[in-house]
């Protein structure tokens, strides 16, 4: 029986990850950036620019995307830690997308190198 790790392990082996240091560059060179965290990590903050699609729902919401069924579109994904977002890499290249890249360590790397994030505004009283 594979374990989790062992799936993300084979996703890993299939799926180019990006290194953190080239990150920013494979962003902007990207048609779109996709969050597949869970919604409440993505509102707790997120890379700019970055559209929210939930590894649970991905592929629905791929299809279901008119701006995102071209299978041409250069995208890159991230999760928490690489894990997800290489299954997701994964799982759109099975949908027959051409140019998917994951980035290595995901937020939780990119927060810990001082990168840009997005984060809620706290809600003002005055």
């Amino acid at each position: 029986m594979k374990t989790a790790h062992d799936l993300v392990t084979a996703a890993k082996s299939r799926v180019h990850e990006v290194a953190l240091e080239h990150a920013e560059e494979a962003i902007r060179a990207a048609d779109v950036l996709i969050d597949v965290r869970e919604a409440d990590e993505y509102q707790a903050g997120h890379i700019p620019g970055a559209i929210h699609a939930s590894r649970g729902v991905l592929e629905f919401k791929l299809s279901s995307t008119p701006e995102l069924t071209s299978r041409d579109l250069k995208v890159v994904v991230y999760c928490k830690t690489s894990g997800r977002a290489a299954l997701a890499a994964c799982a759109m290249r099975d949908m027959g997308y051409l140019q998917v890249q994951s980035i290595a360590g995901g937020f939780d790397a990119w927060l810990a190198a001082g990168l840009p994030v997005v984060s809620p505004l706290a809600p003002s009283f005055d």
